[in-house]
């Protein structure tokens, strides 16, 4: 049976997103099936307010708010921005109306995928490769030889750990689009 890190942790992830994006399609079909899509056009509000919500972990880490349990708080980052993420994606639909939305869409996907690398991978991953060194070692495999049949495990790994390096630059400019979205939107609003 294969027992590789990517097997064992990568696939998993994989079915996450895949979930998330199996509830957009079902969540765009049900509003157009009931004749309902307008719906759609405001469930962007709710889930902008789910994530700029779930940034309170953030503040929480960098210590620019000393309240809040951080475990409870990277719960609550955690399936608030999933939920915010899955009501902007069928905020978003297969409706192609303008450019900046959709550049703020891609960005909150690939921010998206990369929160979802540091939580259910890396911690995973880590325990994952321990474990299976303990294993290869207590079956009498020098460290030299552990670390030899665990290459491709620890390649796959450090390759996960650069997951920061794109997590928050991508925030970011998933903030400032969206932002820019958000003023578009009331600019061209028609407010009559």
């Amino acid at each position: 049976m294969d027992k590789s890190l990517f097997r064992v942790k990568v696939v998993p992830f994989l079915g996450y997103f895949i979930v998330l994006i199996a509830m957009t399609i079902l969540g765009d079909l049900v509003l157009h099936q009931f004749d309902l899509v307008w719906v759609g056009r405001y469930l962007g509000i709710p889930g902008t307010l789910l994530i700029i919500l779930s940034l309170l972990y953030s503040l929480r880490k960098r210590k620019i708010i000393q309240s809040g349990n951080p475990r409870f708080l990277l719960s609550l980052h955690e399936v608030f921005t999933w939920l915010g993420a899955l009501m902007i994606l069928i905020h978003a639909g297969i409706h192609f109306n303008a450019i900046l939305p959709w550049l703020a869409l891609l960005a909150m996907m690939i921010n998206v995928v990369s929160g979802m690398v540091g939580r259910y991978l890396l911690d995973r991953s880590r325990r994952h490769l321990t474990g299976m060194h303990e294993k290869y070692t207590i079956h009498g495999l020098s460290k030299t030889e552990a670390e030899k049949e665990l290459f491709w495990d620890s390649v796959t790994f450090e390759t996960m750990q650069k997951w920061r390096i794109v997590h928050f630059p991508i925030s970011f400019a998933f903030a400032m689009l969206a932002i820019g979205h958000i003023i578009s939107v009331f600019m061209f609003w028609g407010w009559k």
